[in-house]
């Protein structure tokens, strides 16, 4: 997908990143899965995994991130996607807190959070059903593992 290599190519951070693209499968697999279950946008789920930490000036703290992320898919809308202005709206709400520990009811913004929460096994830490926003995630959060060391 053209969108993919592109904002891969503008990725700041190594490829080995934490937040890179490796981690933007994850999340889009995650989120794509949750979708089956609810009524969550799978455009908007899609968008969001590739957006939500493709700028990223740094693997820790770096509280504007999202903000730039959404400010990026803004930029390409019309250009490299097309999507409903409802939908581009919760592609930018979503980018904007899915770092925040935000909790949404909405169940396209609540997948995108829970997509990338699910993730949080890659940096060794467990994922909280509590802190799920949709009933699939609060049941992976409860079943996730961390992965064995070699």
């Amino acid at each position: 997908m053209k969108i993919w290599q592109t904002v891969a190519n503008q990725f700041e951070l190594s490829s080995r990143s934490i937040h890179g693209p490796k981690h933007w499968r994850t999340v889009q697999a995650n989120g794509l899965y949750i979708a089956q279950t609810n009524e969550a946008d799978e455009a908007v789920v899609k968008l969001f995994a590739v957006f939500h930490d493709s700028r990223r000036e740094s693997d820790g703290h770096d509280p504007q991130h999202g903000q730039r992320g959404a400010e990026l898919a803004i930029a390409m809308h019309g250009h490299l996607f097309e999507i409903e202005p409802h939908q581009l709206e919760l592609l930018v709400v979503a980018c904007e807190l899915h770092h925040q520990g935000a909790m949404s009811d909405d169940a396209t913004i609540g997948t995108c959070f829970d997509a990338d929460r699910l993730d949080l096994v890659r940096v060794n830490v467990m994922p909280k059903p509590e802190l799920m926003c949709t009933a699939e995630g609060k049941l992976l959060a409860g079943k996730a593992e961390l992965p064995r060391r070699r």
